[in-house]
């Protein structure tokens, strides 16, 4: 009998950059919002649903590049 996708995918496990952790973190912790974030060669692209969030997190940006520790260049988007 084949496995189910489910199955597979729990097997599998995350293989997520910690950056990612740490942003999602960051804003849930400070926001009590949800964004996504997708990292690349030279940036980190972080996806807000709203606009005054993105606003929010351009404020804090050194903040949050401080706490990521990350050479790569943050990406604040709505969408």
């Amino acid at each position: 009998m084949s496995e189910s996708l489910k199955d597979i995918l729990k097997r599998r496990g995350s293989n997520n950059p910690p950056e990612i952790a740490i942003i999602k973190n960051f804003v849930e912790q400070r926001f009590k919002a949800v964004v996504t974030v997708s990292i690349n060669d030279t940036q980190i692209i972080i996806n807000t649903q709203n606009s005054a969030l993105a606003g929010t997190l351009r404020l804090n940006i050194f903040e949050l590049q401080n706490t990521v520790k990350s050479k790569k260049k943050l990406i604040i988007r709505t969408g």
